[in-house]
């Protein structure tokens, strides 16, 4: 049987997650606008999926992803860094 990796997290919800926006819409379109980079690169897919170390940066605010849980390890993903 093959296990899937799940410490991912998808870029909008990342967006909602560290506060940079207040509701997933928001976060849509400034992903779909451009306005959204991942490790230096315009990103448009707001179901990107991230994972530790990825750098996003929106603004002049930049966060990294780190250490991601696996769902119902039991612990919250610890919060990311930033803005920075």
């Amino acid at each position: 049987m093959m296990m899937l990796d799940t410490r991912t997290i998808q870029l909008d919800q990342f967006l909602k997650y560290v506060g940079a926006v207040a509701t997933g819409g928001e976060a849509k379109c400034l992903i779909q606008a451009g306005d959204v980079t991942v490790n230096g690169e315009v990103e448009v897919r707001r179901r990107r999926k991230l994972v530790t170390g990825d750098l996003v940066t929106l603004d002049a605010a930049t966060y990294q992803v780190e250490d991601l849980q696996r769902p119902g390890s039991g612990d919250p993903p610890s919060m990311p860094t930033g803005p920075g």
